[in-house]
């Protein structure tokens, strides 16, 4: 994985640490799991981060930092993940989850029956809260358990690359020292 790129833009982890208004995690602030690269580390921030993408709420880096933190994910890159969604792909995401929602529940469309004012918000949440919610979850543990895997497999791949590309060159190496060396 590009561990270089990745460590340019990771915080201090001292600093963070040692941060006094996170000092209720505890030792859980600590875990050394929290800042390092490695597949688990980075496999499941994507988890974490992708399923907190697609909670339909507020502040999603908040929950994604305090499942980072009890989970032992890489901090930075939990909370980075919740940018999938934004203004601009947020309405699709919701849109998706809730027909994911409404299919898994059989509930038929009620938008028609709807009226769509601001004084009626209310009125119309009651409407969609559920198919919404069990769909965000749902999509969100789906999203995220193929982030996981998916970087599970990349990094595999990156790290048999790397083993054979150091294999060639030993043997190159050994060749020609052969050459260089006849005994």
């Amino acid at each position: 994985m590009p561990r270089r790129i990745l460590k340019k833009y990771m915080p201090d982890p001292h600093w963070v640490k040692n941060h006094p208004q996170l000092s209720w995690l505890g030792e859980h602030i600590k875990n050394p799991g929290l800042w390092h690269l490695s597949h688990r580390s980075v496999s499941l921030a994507f988890l974490v981060g992708i399923f907190c993408a697609f909670l339909p709420m507020p502040f999603q880096m908040v929950v994604a930092a305090i499942l980072a933190v009890f989970i032992g994910s890489n901090l930075p890159i939990s909370v980075t993940l919740v940018w999938i969604s934004n203004p601009i792909t947020m309405p699709a995401m919701l849109y998706f989850s809730y027909r994911i929602g409404q299919l898994i529940l059989g509930v038929g469309d009620s938008a028609d029956a709807m009226v769509w004012h601001l004084d009626t918000l209310y009125d119309n949440f009651k409407h969609i809260w559920r198919p919404l919610l069990l769909g965000c979850l749902i999509s969100g543990l789906i999203a995220g358990v193929i982030g996981f895997i998916s970087i599970r497999i990349l990094w595999t791949i990156q790290v048999r690359r790397t083993w054979i590309k150091r294999g060639r060159e030993r043997l190159k190496r050994q060749q020609q020292d052969k050459q260089n060396n006849p005994d």
